[in-house]
């Protein structure tokens, strides 16, 4: 019997793992005896892959079982290629599993012609389904199945909960090799304990259920022995439990320290220690604010404390950790207004970005069986949007879309986060009226409301800078725009070095032999070159600055800098501007000693001031890579 697995993700990304598919793979493998004759192979594709090349696909595996693990990005194509794969193959075994199987197994049961659908946990059930099918045994009592009989939906009562002990891995069993290089999804526990009725991440539960330690590090030992250089922790409450979280983040430091690691976790048990712990290794966190109102919250089952809130957050802004937020807008008792005072509050606590999404509807929910009572209106086809609500107009929905997309253009995909909150306070403008500002020139710019996504960071900072060239002079403080966009071009340079790979850097035997005067140098690619209207090392010495307090103290005596990646950091250096044009010139196409006589530096000088922008990287020997002096570091 040969059972073919098949994943439509939402898009190409590191987080483009079949997850699922292996897991249940592995305990199928565990379950059977070597000997077995059941077979198991997996595909994964991406949402909008042509169905006829799936469907080819499909028919080349020839397996009597096909399954589909269904989520909201990919149930209407899944159902489409079950009715296709229904009409080409009658007898083939069609099954379904996966978060919307579980959340509404009746509706998809209605409109796609499965055989079978496994609702819950199918690393118990699925193993036993095959055994049954393969030995022609009832499936009548089988836990958490539904299936077709005599023309009508049957099912059995649900599948309990998994103990995760003894539950096998995927990643050890080596079912998910050839990802690790790109992204690791790693789960670490199943469930969730609060009741937020907006959610299913507990599939109905307010259990947690956590993977041992043991199996933790034996996984984080053998992603690291096999390249790994970034993770998605699949745990929606990481720190709950504080005492493991420490753990884990130590046992993190020391076997992956330069690993990248992206957790959920909630704000609420945070610590000093846990902060330091998380600014110790290479992650990013992302927090379910979702709304900064405790009234609309405390209607969807969840508390929030805003001091607690804001103070839980300046640990990680102490500690230097990235974060983010999720908003969500459209709840029940949520209005523009209300979304503006919680746009205004998250920006305010200066994440790194901010995802905001309409609510959605989920089916099976709590909020789902709410929705007619509280007049929800809401697509009922994935993603279940919000339509309208007794407190948010179909219009304002719409204004709210334009205000997330401009927070996520101007402050997310911009990199604000350095500088946003003192332009805003330099502009005397709350951050969501500055954001409408933004979204407003947008469309005047544009003709239309930009995707996000389609943006290249050049353009973004385009914006930002024509943006704010015309707000400072419109609210009479263009005195305060030199200083504006000094912090907007520092700050753009430093994001484009630490996404840039870094320097080649000669060794000291190596720079030697280098005759800096004679070989052909050119500019790092990457390094930046920048001019200032303000002592850039003064400005940044003021960290975020008040600007209408920091102008009068600082003259605008303009400076000419490199920024460069160096020492584990971003480094800035302020040169005479006869030095900069040096480097400027340095094209890789011509000797150093020229350039300099023409600038009127001395041989002398030229030589020890190359000498150091070799060491750091800021300049290297042309053609770059060929020179046997320089290794890669």
């Amino acid at each position: 019997m040969h059972l073919h697995l098949v994943t439509l993700h939402v898009k190409r990304s590191p987080q483009s793992v079949p997850l699922a598919a292996a897991f249940l793979q592995a305990s199928i493998a565990a379950h059977f005896q070597p000997s077995s004759t059941i077979k198991v192979s997996t595909a994964d594709y991406l949402c909008g892959t042509a169905g006829e090349t799936i469907l080819e696909r499909i028919a080349d595996a020839k397996a009597e079982i096909v399954g589909f693990s269904l989520y909201v990005w990919n149930r209407a194509e899944v159902s489409l290629l079950v009715q296709q794969l229904r009409a080409l193959f009658p007898r083939m075994i069609l099954l379904g599993g996966g978060a919307e199987a579980t959340a509404d197994p009746a509706g998809i049961m209605a409109e796609t012609p499965f055989d079978f659908l496994i609702a819950g946990e199918g690393e118990g059930t699925l193993p036993e389904l095959l055994h049954r099918l393969q030995e022609g045994l009832v499936l009548d009592d089988l836990p958490g199945l539904f299936r077709r009989q005599d023309g009508r939906v049957v099912h059995s009562s649900p599948a309990p909960l998994l103990s995760l002990d003894h539950l096998p891995s995927p990643w050890l069993a080596g079912e998910l090799d050839t990802y690790i290089p790109d992204g690791v999804l790693w789960q670490l526990a199943r469930g969730c304990s609060f009741a937020c009725e907006f959610c299913f991440d507990g599939m109905g539960t307010r259990t947690v259920r956590r993977f041992p330690l043991e199996r933790i590090a034996a996984e984080l030992d053998y992603l690291v022995r096999h390249g790994v250089r970034q993770v998605f922790v699949l745990d929606s409450t990481f720190n709950q439990d504080v005492k493991r979280a420490k753990l884990i983040l130590k046992m993190i430091r020391k076997q992956a320290p330069g690993v990248h690691f992206h957790f959920e976790i909630r704000y609420e048990f945070l610590d000093a220690e846990l902060a330091q712990l998380f600014a110790s290794i290479v992650c990013s966190l992302q927090i379910g604010l979702q709304s900064a109102s405790p009234q609309i919250l405390g209607m969807v089952g969840r508390r929030f404390d805003p001091q607690e809130f804001s103070r839980k957050i300046a640990l990680l802004n102490h500690a230097g950790v990235t974060f983010g937020f999720d908003l969500i807008y459209g709840l029940p008792g949520d209005s523009l207004p209300e979304f503006c005072k919680s746009l205004d509050f998250a920006l305010e606590q200066h994440p790194n970005q901010l995802d905001i999404f309409p609510l959605a509807i989920l089916p099976g929910t709590p909020l789902a069986g709410k929705s007619v009572e509280k007049q929800l209106q809401h697509q009922s086809h994935p993603p279940y949007t919000i339509l309208a609500t007794p407190t948010f107009s179909a219009r304002d929905l719409a204004t709210a879309r334009r205000l997330a997309q401009a927070c996520d253009i101007f402050y997310s995909r911009g990199k604000a986060v350095a500088w946003f909150n003192s332009i805003a306070a330099g502009l005397k403008l709350s951050p969501s009226v500055l954001l409408f500002a933004f979204a407003d020139w947008l469309l005047a710019e544009n003709g239309h409301d930009p995707d996000p996504e389609e943006q290249t960071d050049e353009t973004i900072w385009s914006w930002q800078r024509r943006f704010l060239s015309e707000i400072f002079p419109r609210k009479n403080v263009a005195k305060l725009l030199p200083m504006a966009l000094d912090l907007v071009d520092y700050n753009y340079y430093h994001a484009k070095i630490i996404q840039s790979p870094p320097p080649r850097t000669p060794k000291a035997r190596d720079l030697v032999k280098i005759d800096a005067l004679r070989t052909p140098l050119r500019r790092s690619a990457s390094a930046r070159f920048a001019t200032f209207h303000y002592d850039i090392e003064e400005l940044l010495q003021l960290g975020a600055p008040q600007l209408a307090a920091a102008v009068p103290r600082l003259k605008a005596v303009g400076s000419f800098a490199v920024l460069y990646s160096g020492h584990g950091a971003v480094c800035t250096e302020v040169l005479p501007q006869t030095y900069f044009q040096l480097l400027l010139e340095l094209d890789g196409n011509q000797p150093a000693e020229k350039l300099a006589a023409t600038l009127g530096i001395s041989s002398n000088e030229t030589r020890k001031f190359l000498k150091i922008a070799l060491q750091e990287g800021i300049v290297v020997a042309a053609p770059e890579g060929e020179n046997p002096g320089f290794k890669k570091n």
